[in-house]
């Protein structure tokens, strides 16, 4: 079945009131797809989800040797924003002898609820720090100054950037159709829903190889098992998720309805798009997965809100509940 199926409810009193459908793939490794649902050739562009892939060049060559964990973390982020983010970037522009000024990523307000309202109270302007994509970009930069490149390092020519699609299409095992420019202005490359599982199975299976390739997938994976509120902020689905499955899994989000995660405990990869780019259902659609993989336990108290989260109105009513649709379980 090709057509996307069911994948998150919302409902209101007694009522279904609305459905998201998607597409969802469980792979291993060698390529080999455990599980379907809709269609694993359907192209995507997986936004900020490949960032742990976008990461491998900057390890790979050795660039990113001396870089502590948080670091490590944050080059794979899509982080909150958070006074801590920002000022891991600002130390790390400064050891490369930059400022936030060699950012490509623009301005972005924080989505810390506190920093934000402290900035504006201040009369704080955001800045390229943060940014939720600025450790990715300053992992660039850290990989741009170890080839000797320019710092223009958002062009589809640049050095860094053809090592980053050469690693894509390695660990998704198949040429890429193309890009486009993703909301941080750097090429996002396109890859079917399979291509993306096996990617992140291939992540999830590193660590028992030899080569460098393997090496730093294993090395990231665990910066971001290890990191969870580096990966996102405080709060945040992300680091939430991963801090449940307790060393079981690493979830990625990534905008227009995508999210994977890695299972090193299984070898598995899990891809997912929501057909109409909801983050609310890719996250509903995830947990459910995960719930029924076993990596997460469904009483536990984080992964309880997400399994039937309520829908409450302005007076603070509970009119209704989110959940994972029950295909997504069973």
């Amino acid at each position: 079945m090709t057509r996307p199926v069911p994948m998150a409810e919302v409902h209101r009193g007694d009522f279904l009131e609305s459905v998201h459908l998607g597409h969802a793939v469980v792979a291993r490794a060698d390529g080999s797809l455990e599980r379907v649902w809709g269609d694993p050739d359907l192209v995507v562009l997986p936004r900020s989800s490949i960032k742990m892939i976008q990461a491998l060049p900057l390890m790979e060559s050795g660039a990113g040797a001396n870089l502590r964990g948080e670091q490590l973390a944050l080059a794979c982020a899509s982080h909150a924003g958070e006074k801590r983010h920002v000022e891991t970037v600002a130390a790390w522009l400064e050891a490369l002898g930059l400022d936030e000024h060699a950012l490509c990523c623009g301005p972005q307000p924080s989505r810390d609820p506190a920093l934000f309202e402290e900035m504006i109270r201040r009369g704080e302007a955001p800045t390229r720090m943060h940014n939720n994509c600025s450790g990715k970009h300053t992992g660039f930069l850290t990989l741009a100054r170890h080839l000797g490149a320019g710092l223009d390092y958002v062009d589809p020519e640049h050095p860094v950037q053809k090592a980053v699609k050469e690693a894509f299409e390695d660990v998704t095992g198949q040429p890429s159709p193309g890009f486009a420019i993703d909301g941080c202005s750097a090429p996002n490359y396109a890859t079917t829903l399979a291509g993306l599982a096996r990617a992140m199975a291939r992540f999830a299976d590193s660590g028992k190889g030899s080569g460098a390739r393997d090496r730093a997938a294993a090395t990231l994976r665990d910066a971001m098992m290890k990191h969870p509120e580096w990966m996102s902020g405080k709060g945040k689905a992300c680091a939430e998720i991963i801090t449940a499955a307790d060393g079981r899994a690493v979830v990625k989000t990534g905008a227009e309805g995508v999210y994977i995660a890695i299972l090193p405990e299984l070898g598995l990869g899990i891809a997912l798009k929501i057909a109409d780019g909801a983050g609310r259902a890719s996250e509903l659609a995830i947990v459910g997965l995960l719930v029924r993989l076993g990596v997460l336990d469904a009483d536990h108290p984080v992964v309880s809100r997400y399994m039937q989260r309520p829908v409450l109105n302005w007076a603070g009513l509970t009119t209704g509940f989110e959940r994972a649709a029950p295909g997504m379980l069973s």
